[in-house]
C-alpha cells in the first residue's frame, strides 16, 4: 500500500483487525528498510531481536526504547538529505533526543497531522491563537519539541497571534484585539496544556472573555496540573465557565515517533488514526496486555522513513479502554495516558519552561 493509499483510510473508520493487518505489512517494510539504510540500527536489532524474519502483528514488530533516541545519532538517511533536527524536551543538564527528518517524512508527518486535525477542525484554516512566544520558533532548522509541536499546528490557521511575550506574559490588549475581529466564529487555539492553564486561564478567568467559538489543542504538561489536582475534566469545566470555551481537544504524541499523534475524541479518550496505534505492554515481562490492564505504552507508525521511529516503547503508562466500541464513532483502540514510569526524567513539553529550556 502507497503511502497516499494509507491516507485515503477513514481516520478512525478502520476496525482494528483490518488495521493490524494493514500496519504489520508496513512495519515490517520500514524494519527492513532501517535495517539496510541505518547501521547503528542494525546492531541493535542484531542485539534486541535476532533475525530478520517479519512479523505476524504488530506487536511483534521490534522495538526501540525511547531513550536510545538521546544516547545515539538513529538516520536512514545520509546528513545532506537531513532538513530538520527536531529535539526532545529536557530540563538543564538532561540528554534530549534527536530526531532527523528529510523531506519525505517531513512530508509525511503534515500531511498525516492534517489529516487528523481536519476531523475536529473541518477542511478551512482558522484564525489562530497561538498560547506561546514567537521566540519558541527563533531556529526553525533546530526546534524543540514545542516549537516543533507550534509550528505543526500553524499549518492549520491563519493570521496567527502568538498571544504571549519573551517573558511569558500575555499580551491582553492583541488578544482582545483579536476576539473582536474573530471572536464571532470559529477559530484555533493551540498551546501545551500547562501553558494554556498558567497563562491564558490563569490571566482571564475574571474578565468575562467570550472564547466560546473557540477551538483548543492541547498537549503536555499534565504533571504540574496534577499537583493543582487539576485534571482533564477539571481543565475542560475551569476554561468553560470562565470564558465559555466548550470545544477542548487533549491529544498525546511524542518528537520521536511523528505521525503518531492521538487525538482526543468526544468520549474523553484517545484515539490512533489508521496510520498508528498503541501497545500495551506488562513493565516487567514486557508481555501484551488486554483492556483494562496498564501498562507501559509502545507506539508504532507507518510515518518514520528517515530515522527508525517506526516502532517505539515509551516511558509512559496507559491501558486501552475499548477497541472497535460500538458507543462511539470511532473505531479501533480509545485509551488513556495514566502517568509516566517512575524514575522517568522529566520531559514533558511545557512542564521544562519553568527550568529556562524547551529543548
Amino acid at each position: 500500500m502507497t503511502f497516499e493509499q494509507l491516507l485515503e483510510l477513514p481516520v478512525y473508520g478502520v476496525p482494528q483487525a483490518d488495521k493490524d493487518r494493514i500496519l504489520t505489512a508496513e512495519l515490517n517494510e520500514l524494519t527492513a528498510h532501517h535495517r539496510a539504510h541505518c547501521e547503528p540500527y542494525a546492531r541493535l536489532l542484531a542485539q534486541l531481536a535476532p533475525g530478520d524474519a517479519d512479523a505476524n502483528a504488530p506487536w511483534e514488530t521490534p522495538y526501540l526504547p525511547v531513550g536510545l533516541f538521546k544516547s545515539h545519532a538513529l538516520a536512514s538517511v545520509p546528513p545532506e538529505d537531513v532538513q530538520l533536527v527536531m529535539t526532545s524536551s529536557g530540563t538543564t543538564g538532561q540528554q534530549v533526543s534527536r530526531i532527523f527528518l528529510d523531506k519525505e517524512t517531513a512530508r509525511r508527518q503534515t500531511l498525516a497531522l492534517s489529516r487528523i486535525m481536519q476531523q475536529v477542525l473541518g477542511p478551512d484554516r482558522l484564525p489562530m491563537l497561538v498560547i506561546d512566544a514567537r521566540e519558541t520558533l527563533a531556529d526553525r532548522r533546530n526546534l524543540s519539541a514545542r516549537g516543533v509541536g507550534v509550528l505543526g499546528m500553524m499549518n492549520f490557521g491563519r493570521q496567527h497571534l502568538f498571544a504571549l511575550d519573551a517573558q511569558m506574559a500575555l499580551k491582553l490588549d492583541e488578544l482582545k484585539a483579536f476576539l473582536a475581529q474573530h471572536g464571532d466564529k470559529p477559530f484555533l487555539l493551540f498551546g501545551f496544556t500547562f501553558m494554556v492553564w498558567k497563562y491564558l486561564y490563569e490571566p482571564i478567568r475574571e474578565m468575562g472573555l467570550d472564547l466560546s467559538q473557540g477551538v483548543l489543542i492541547h498537549s503536555g504538561g499534565w504533571k504540574k496540573l496534577q499537583e493543582q489536582a487539576v485534571g482533564n475534566a477539571e481543565f475542560k469545566a475551569a476554561l468553560r465557565q470562565a470564558c465559555g470555551l466548550r470545544r477542548v481537544h487533549n491529544f498525546y504524541g511524542m518528537v520521536e515517533q511523528v505521525g503518531s499523534v492521538f487525538l482526543e475524541g468526544d468520549d474523553g479518550h484517545l484515539h490512533p488514526p489508521s496510520f498508528s496505534d498503541v501497545i500495551i505492554r506488562h513493565p516487567e515481562t514486557w508481555e501484551v496486555l488486554g483492556p483494562g490492564e496498564k501498562g507501559l505504552i509502545q507506539v508504532v507508525s507507518a510515518l518514520p522513513r528517515s530515522y527508525p521511529g517506526h516502532s517505539i516503547l515509551t516511558e509512559d503508562l496507559g491501558v486501552v479502554h475499548a477497541v472497535d466500541s460500538p458507543e462511539v464513532e470511532r473505531m479501533g483502540k480509545a485509551f488513556e495516558v495514566i502517568g509516566r514510569l517512575p524514575r522517568a526524567e522529566l520531559r514533558g513539553c511545557s512542564d521544562t519552561h519553568a527550568f529556562g529550556s524547551a529543548r
